[in-house]
């Protein structure tokens, strides 16, 4: 049976992960740290405040739905006392990739599996952006979530955005036009630039979880691909499926798509 910690054992995510592993045959869950605690019981388990408890518990993955600056000296740490790591935190730059893939990279050290997202049709729903990028003459992104999220745009759009560039340069369609507007009567209207100049508008709203549309257009045609988490739940098959993973994928894997064959 593998031994799980989880980092941000109180957050909304985080609690229902530490449920999630509870249920689940193969895992136990012997560690939740969160630095808001205050000894309450979560899972079944008194929440520590140290990320000590992963290394005193013996933990062999550790789960972390933290922040974002939290999630790269958290992952660290599990580098540094050879304890695998799954994160779902969003909002990670590309330097703090850069220093995972110095401490997760080297033979002897543990693994890691960063995710921007671990609901499985988000996966599905940005390979299909993929596949559509060189076939259209513009897109944008809308993403949709909870009034709680702290970050815009989320870290699945700004992903979607990267990886349809991506696609579209690797196609030799080149990048799409530029954006026509010259007048701006609200501004922020025409939302934010993401890569390749593609716009992402990042929406808030009380009874959201996590949406996101990638509308593309052509002469006389439109595709919408829209995907929905309805439920946090919808996240803990691609968190699950990380875990049990994590240690036989070398180094830093960044995305699902390397577990799912996509």
């Amino acid at each position: 049976m593998m031994r799980v910690g989880v980092l941000g054992a109180r957050g909304r995510l985080g609690s229902t992960v530490c449920e999630a592993v509870t249920a689940a045959a193969d895992l136990e869950l012997v560690a939740a740290v969160d630095p808001r605690s205050g000894g309450e019981p979560v899972a079944g388990l008194t929440a520590s405040r140290s990320i000590e408890a992963l290394a005193d518990s013996a933990a062999e993955v550790a789960i972390d739905f933290t922040e974002a600056g939290a999630a790269v000296e958290n992952l660290v740490w599990c580098a540094s006392r050879g304890i695998h790591a799954v994160c779902g935190t969003t909002g990670i730059t590309a330097e703090g990739l850069g220093r995972l893939r110095e401490v997760f990279g080297p033979a002897d050290r543990p693994n890691a599996i960063v995710a921007a997202n671990f609901s499985i049709s988000a996966v599905v729903m940005m390979r299909l952006a993929e596949l559509a990028a060189p076939f259209f003459d513009g897109v944008e992104v809308i993403e949709l979530h909870h009034d709680q999220k702290k970050d815009a745009p989320s870290g699945t759009a700004l992903e979607t955005a990267r990886r349809i560039g991506a696609a579209r340069e690797a196609s030799g369609r080149g990048p799409y036009g530029a954006d026509p507007t010259t007048t701006v009567s609200c501004e922020g209207a025409r939302g934010g630039v993401a890569a390749a100049g593609i716009h992402v508008h990042s929406v808030r709203l009380a009874g959201l979880v996590a949406h996101q549309e990638v509308l593309f257009g052509g002469p006389g045609q439109s595709l919408l691909i829209r995907q929905d988490s309805f439920d946090r739940v919808s996240f803990m098959p691609g968190v699950l499926l990380a875990t049990r993973r994590v240690a036989s994928m070398p180094g830093l894997t960044v995305g699902l798509d390397a577990l799912l064959s996509i």
